[in-house]
């Protein structure tokens, strides 16, 4: 038996079973919001949105796969198995906090604002807009509760039939974008704040997709697919997970790099969009495809986001459940999708104005915790290594976030007087990158410490 497991960890995964995985992957990753943040990307970074999409590649596409590879790496069962190495205190705080993110605060209520914005408010009359998204997000909730309520194989069918159906109508109106080009990206004018950090700025945008938050959310989903097909140590499956991760992720890539240059060249046509990517898209898509193909990707959309939607409220039912059983995972679910249906109904904008700060304070403890757990091979896991990084990562996140936060709050006297000062101490401040030296010296602390521990 022994022998079977060994040459099964040997043996390398079939171009099929690297598919499989890969399509896992890519729908845990792609959704309806990854079609927007890229294309407004594109209209921000006009001329410079080359170092912009590499940035956007970076935490869009390269920190997710690595999320998933940090749960393979430390056989994690998900976001609270990744932090516990700092306690259970803090590893149930940040699993609140990271599926508080991914559930009824931000992500799932976006899957249908996000659809209904790009998909279903150009057919309806502007004086109806409010209760049109009241009757379509009461509809798209109460789906989503029934499919989750007792989840089937007839979902995965759907997500099999559907997917790649919605990609070739995507597909072909970035045909026809290459063939009828609305213009020249490198004469595009450059908004002021990407005239001269477009590669950073590219990066932050990559946040608002939180991949790097669903992998761990997640990941673990496609670690045990991978643990089926025979890689069950650590280091086989990471190994064909990186693999399969590549073919996702290379298509992730291929549609954010389009979607961005898209971007830049549509100021040539339309005005750059105030508020999100959601009325570009709209544009874009109207100009390509006409009202009729608009039409037919609003309602595969429709049937995607459900499935993104469905996989996003289980998750945190089920997680919720496991940590704070008081309430079954019914109760859960119905709660989420609840207030997710409330939330929705404040609108597409007003939730990424919330939801950047949100992302600005984790998204920092997430990269730290991702990298510590791809190297805590190095030193075990030593909690002392991760204690130090987090620490020295805590006050730069902070400010980020007060940074980050709306006008009416940020803007207040007590808080510039916080800003200034942080922005006068910590060195990439003011492009909201303070906490990266902070945290690699929290690492450097930590390791001398566990050298020095393990030698005596």
């Amino acid at each position: 038996m022994q022998e079977e497991i060994k040459d099964l960890n040997n043996k390398p995964l079939s171009i099929k079973q690297y598919l499989i995985v890969g399509s896992m992957l890519f729908a845990l990753f792609f959704g309806a919001g990854n079609l927007i943040f890229p294309i407004h990307l594109g209209q921000l970074s006009g001329a410079n949105w080359i170092p912009a999409a590499l940035g956007f590649l970076i935490s869009g596409v390269l920190l997710p796969l690595l999320s998933v590879l940090a749960i393979s790496i430390t056989r994690s069962k998900g976001v609270y198995d990744i932090a516990k190495p700092l306690g259970s205190g803090f590893a149930i705080v940040f699993l609140v906090l990271v599926h508080a993110t991914l559930g009824p605060l931000f992500a799932t209520p976006r899957t249908a604002s996000v659809n209904f914005t790009v998909g279903i408010q150009s057919f309806i009359p502007q004086q109806y807009a409010q209760i049109g998204m009241f009757i379509f997000t009461a509809i798209f909730f109460i789906t989503t509760f029934l499919l989750a309520y007792k989840t089937s194989s007839i979902l995965d069918s759907l997500g099999k039939i559907l997917n790649p159906l919605f990609l070739g109508l995507l597909f072909l109106s970035f045909l026809l974008a290459f063939i009828h080009p609305m213009g020249s990206a490198s004469t595009q004018a450059v908004s002021a704040s990407y005239q001269h950090a477009s590669f950073f700025n590219g990066f932050l945008e990559g946040y608002n997709t939180m991949d790097a938050l669903a992998g761990l959310a997640f990941g673990v989903a496609v670690v045990s697919a991978v643990n089926v097909l025979g890689k069950t140590n650590p280091k086989s499956n990471a190994n064909a997970t990186a693999k399969a991760g590549l073919i996702s992720e290379s298509l992730v890539g291929i549609i954010y790099i389009i979607l961005i240059w898209i971007g830049a060249t549509s100021l040539n046509l339309f005005k750059i969009s105030n508020d999100n990517g959601g009325t570009t898209f709209n544009q874009f898509m109207s100009h390509y495809l006409g009202a009729t193909g608009h039409a037919l990707l609003a309602t595969l959309m429709t049937l995607t986001c459900i499935t993104t939607a469905v996989g996003l409220a289980s998750a945190f039912a089920q997680d919720f459940h496991q940590h704070f059983s008081k309430l079954s995972y019914h109760q859960w679910l119905g709660l989420n999708c609840i207030v997710s249906f409330i939330i929705a109904n404040a609108g597409l904008n007003l939730i990424i104005t919330w939801s950047t700060p949100v992302l600005m304070f984790l998204y920092p403890f997430a990269i730290t915790l991702i990298l510590l757990s791809i190297f805590s091979p190095l030193f075990k896991r030593d909690k002392t290594v991760y204690m130090t990084t987090i620490i020295f990562t805590l006050i730069p996140a902070f400010f980020d976030m007060l940074v980050s936060l709306p006008p009416i709050i940020s803007h207040l006297s007590f808080i510039q007087d916080l800003i200034k000062i942080e922005q006068h101490i910590l060195p990439f401040a003011n492009i909201k990158m303070d906490w990266v030296i902070p945290a690699i010296v929290g690492a450097i602390i930590g390791l001398i410490i566990y050298k020095f521990k393990n030698k005596h």
